[in-house]
């Protein structure tokens, strides 16, 4: 654990200086575009933060390289340098749209790009779901799968990048939750290459947020731009597949763990999705809106989640942490079924069911009680 301690600690501090150094370097040549209609904020604001962000990963990578407790992810270094390739280009392409504002069509094949070159030049595709023994039955459908489930993963979270830290605390506490889930894994089911990988990605990943999150807090003197959101959701998708996709149906059975059946066959599928539900929704209902209105599906509208939250009478900051509650409280219910599960005591993982119906029970009110407030006021006084 003091390992991954010092990877968060690491990565959070060369992104936080760099950030400020991206900063400083923006303002000074003007290096920010406009105010376009669909924004939030009033002030030009530099969009390059995703720059110190990746550095920060790589940095964090690289050292891991030359750290022993890590040298079992760097067993296949084909599969590292794939990923730090990928990302780098999708950080070249985000940072000529932060500035120039690229075609979409050319940003999605970039996309894809680089989702081939993680599944194809590193080999990482997903070749199995933990449900039963269901297994991927083609090379070229394992490929496909991998490649748009990271694509999808990474335009989910780019998706929900409109208000002041919004992405960075959300993904912050998505992949510390994810990092918990796969380091608790590793040790249920033995060492694996990939499940390592997963969770030294989270902990990078946990820095790099936490890292810019100063620079991006409310009244946000940057932000992490397509560069950022892209990267984030580019690596939590890897990050997923290592361990999902590649994981042994009969690792998580229930005479193993000692965990009912339904436990055991859904949860190793479900954390990973869970901890991107928000900009998933966010996601798809975009694509079914813009789609339903003749237009593409990667056009800018006003109409996103945090969107409706403002319009709902939410300040930006309090939007911001419903958000972040509404992404605790899926992640840590289900972290807590599973880590219930894995004891020999009959029902302990409703603990987990329990917690997530009362936090959706009060995220709801929460998030919803701005709009009473509105229709009260708004509602004319009796004569």
């Amino acid at each position: 654990m003091r390992q991954y301690v010092f990877t968060f600690i690491l990565t959070a501090a060369v992104t936080l200086s760099l950030s400020w150094a991206v900063w400083r370097l923006s303002l000074r040549y003007k290096l920010y575009p406009g105010i376009r209609e669909r924004d939030v904020h009033t002030t030009p604001t530099p969009r390059l933060g995703g720059i110190a962000m990746f550095a920060g990963i790589v940095i964090a990578l690289l050292v891991s390289s030359i750290n022993p407790y890590f040298e079992l992810v760097w067993i296949d270094p084909a599969l590292m340098w794939s990923l730090l390739g990928a990302s780098g280009l999708i950080v070249v392409v985000g940072v000529a749209d932060d500035l120039w504002d690229l075609d979409w069509m050319i940003k999605l094949a970039a996309q894809f790009l680089a989702a081939g070159i993680i599944a194809i030049g590193g080999g990482l595709q997903i070749y199995a779901l933990p449900l039963g023994d269901l297994t991927v039955w083609s090379s070229w459908v394992s490929i496909v799968l991998t490649m748009f489930s990271i694509v999808i993963v990474m335009n989910a979270v780019n998706f929900i990048d409109g208000l002041d830290g919004l992405v960075a605390g959300t993904c912050l506490i998505a992949n510390s939750v994810f990092f918990v889930y796969s380091y608790v894994l590793v040790r249920d089911t033995g060492a694996s290459t990939n499940f390592n990988l997963a969770t030294l990605i989270a902990v990078a990943l946990m820095g790099a947020c936490a890292g810019f999150l100063p620079m991006n807090w409310n009244g946000a003197k940057m932000f992490m731009g397509d560069a950022g959101a892209l990267v984030l959701g580019l690596l939590m998708a890897t990050s997923a597949i290592a361990i999902t996709g590649q994981l042994e149906p009969g690792l998580l059975d229930s005479e193993t763990l000692g965990r009912s059946q339904l436990v055991g066959a859904f949860l190793p599928i479900l954390l990973p999705l869970v901890v991107v539900l928000l900009p998933l929704l966010d996601f798809g209902l975009a694509v079914v809106r813009r789609l339903a209105a003749g237009k593409s599906p990667f056009s800018a509208d006003r109409k996103h989640l945090h969107h409706r939250m403002l319009d709902m009478g939410h300040s930006d900051k309090g939007a911001v942490l419903i958000f972040y509650a509404w992404t605790s409280i899926a992640g840590l219910a289900v972290l807590l079924m599973y880590l219930g599960a894995r004891e020999d005591w009959p029902g302990e993982y409703r603990i987990g069911i329990a917690f997530g119906i009362v936090g959706v029970l009060a995220c709801l009110v929460v998030t919803l009680l701005p709009s009473r407030r509105r229709e009260k006021q708004a509602a004319p006084a009796n004569p």
